[in-house]
């Protein structure tokens, strides 16, 4: 035991750093946060990668102490959906890009894309077990369950939306319109008359996600990219003819454009409000080889009229917090019409994951995750647990309040 300049010098740095330490613990997440605020630009809270680093796993020690410290409050308006002693859980871990969860309410499951290792995934309720669902999925993307309980995807490698029946069997039920191949559904959402409605951008046309164009495509047009690697015997590539759209699929098996490019290009998620008189619809930035306008991160709401036409377009909202862009993808509606979105901020720490809106617009909450978040549904037996896709993982929250649509 030495006493010399050093050691003395090395108690004080200890004990400063334990105070600073203690500093914070005693004044919350919420007043560390405005001290590591910088003086102008944006926010940069300390979510997620706290002192020490927050484990998210479902071993993991506790986090919460009555309210997650990562579920925030923007307006007090969000305190009535907040789940007091619930904490963020990461269930699962090992996607490559996990999107489109989907709740199975009578199988008591989650269903989710890993669309580049082309397989589905299924995180068991009752014990928590995931395991591969579907695989081959071709490149599936968007889920969801219809009213009869039938799980519906969107599939990029096929350019089509598919429904599994009850009997085992698959039906294709929209892969072209006006005689050209669809370019990749991304989103599907049931209506209760029958009809299913989702978003056709470009992204299937990457290599990642699906396969590129046939040479001369717009996303091959060069035709470096061979679209046959990697695909069965006979496979035959496919080339983008349409503009991205947003289609209704009638009981009938007609196909109805419903919303143009010209109106929100490339666009991605999609949600109707509680009483189906409104229409969401997410439209993101552009796709590999989009010549048209691109998306601007922001999200457009419609009335939808009785004959199914959709009417007076206002922006929603442009996704700018505290100069942050938080880019949306999918989009579930809570039964009380507030619009639960995605978030993908980049490389802008605690801004990724869901942003909560009410219906006019108004932000109220946020969740803060450690990964870009793709896609949301609400689930569990009483639908009022938030699944969160997030780049390569799930996790999940409790809220006060339920889905208003099943899957």
């Amino acid at each position: 035991m030495t006493n010399g300049p050093h050691d003395a010098m090395s108690r004080r740095a200890m004990i400063a750093t334990i105070g600073a330490v203690a500093g914070v613990a005693i004044r919350g997440p919420r007043d560390a946060a405005a001290q590591a605020q910088p003086p102008s630009g944006p926010q940069r809270p300390p979510s997620t990668v706290t002192i020490p680093p927050r484990d998210f796993g479902p071993d993991a020690p506790p986090t919460t102490y009555f309210t997650d410290p990562d579920v925030v409050t923007v307006d007090p308006r969000f305190d009535a959906y907040i789940q007091r002693n619930s904490a963020i859980k990461r269930l699962w871990t090992g996607a490559l890009w996990a999107e489109g969860p989907a709740w199975s309410a009578q199988g008591r499951y989650l269903v989710w894309s890993d669309i580049p290792n082309n397989r589905q995934m299924r995180w068991s309720e009752d014990d928590g077990r995931v395991s591969v669902f579907r695989t081959p999925s071709n490149n599936s993307n968007g889920n969801t369950f219809d009213f009869q309980g039938r799980q519906l995807s969107c599939e990029h490698l096929t350019r089509r939306v598919v429904r599994y029946e009850h009997d085992g069997s698959s039906t294709v039920i929209a892969d072209a319109y006006n005689g050209k191949k669809l370019n990749s559904p991304n989103d599907v959402v049931p209506h209760p008359d029958g009809s299913y409605w989702f978003t056709d951008p470009p992204y299937g046309g990457q290599l990642y996600e699906g396969e590129p164009d046939a040479p001369g495509g717009p996303s091959n047009p060069a035709g470096r990219l061979n679209p046959r690697i990697g695909q069965p015997a006979g496979f035959v590539p496919g080339k983008r003819e349409l503009p991205t759209n947003c289609y209704r699929i009638d009981p009938s098996g007609r196909l109805d454009l419903v919303v143009s490019e010209d109106q929100v290009p490339d666009p991605n998620g999609l949600a109707f409000s509680p009483d189906y008189k409104k229409l969401y619809v997410a439209s993101t930035g552009k796709g590999p080889g989009d010549t048209g306008p691109g998306g601007k991160g922001d999200m457009s709401v419609f009335d939808v009229g009785a004959n199914n036409k959709l009417a007076n377009q206002k922006r929603f909202s442009d996704f700018m917090i505290d100069d942050v862009k938080c880019g949306p993808d999918g989009v579930r509606c809570d039964v009380n019409g507030n619009v639960w979105v995605s978030s993908n901020a980049g490389r802008h720490v605690g801004y990724s994951g869901v942003t909560v809106w009410t219906p006019d617009g108004k932000l109220i909450g946020r969740i803060r995750l450690p990964e870009v978040c793709g896609n949301i549904c609400f689930g569990g037996p009483k639908r009022n647990r938030l699944f969160m896709a997030a780049s390569q993982s799930l996790y999940a929250v409790y809220t006060a309040t339920q889905g208003a649509a099943p899957g």
